[in-house]
């Protein structure tokens, strides 16, 4: 595991983790895949159980930080309020932050589901790609 740099700033961070994700979906697209056994599938479900089970925590320090910088009373809105927007805002990430909830509970379910799977082909060469899907 790698531990953050912390010289990075917060949207650096979500903007590595973003491409991180893209590069996830190409590693695991069929064909060309490099899932290659049953608990392959079973390690990235888990990972990404772990990533949806922490982002109501960023979700939630957002929304504070944006809640502090209202009452300060040194931020400005091009239009509208600030309030209106920060309220706004607070309240989309408030939602989020069920929603990824929601997704880690879905995602811990797919991972307890995966545990028991092993793989009965060979080991030379041989993959899910290759196998009878009938």
């Amino acid at each position: 595991m790698t531990l953050p740099d912390p010289m990075k700033t917060p949207a650096e961070h979500a903007s590595a983790a973003a491409e991180a994700i893209r590069h996830l979906n190409h590693a695991t697209q069929f064909h060309k895949s490099e899932l290659v056994y049953p608990s392959n599938a079973y390690d990235v479900i888990g990972a990404l159980h772990r990533l949806a089970y922490s982002l109501p925590q960023a979700f939630e320090q957002i929304g504070a930080f944006l809640k502090e910088c209202d009452e300060t009373g040194y931020v400005t809105a091009d239009h509208g309020t600030t309030y209106g927007h920060i309220t706004e805002a607070r309240s989309a990430l408030a939602s989020s932050a069920l929603i990824a909830q929601t997704l880690a509970e879905h995602l811990g379910n797919a991972h307890t589901a995966t545990a028991p799977l092993g793989w009965a082909g060979t080991t030379e060469d041989d993959d899910c790609e290759e196998a009878d899907w009938a």
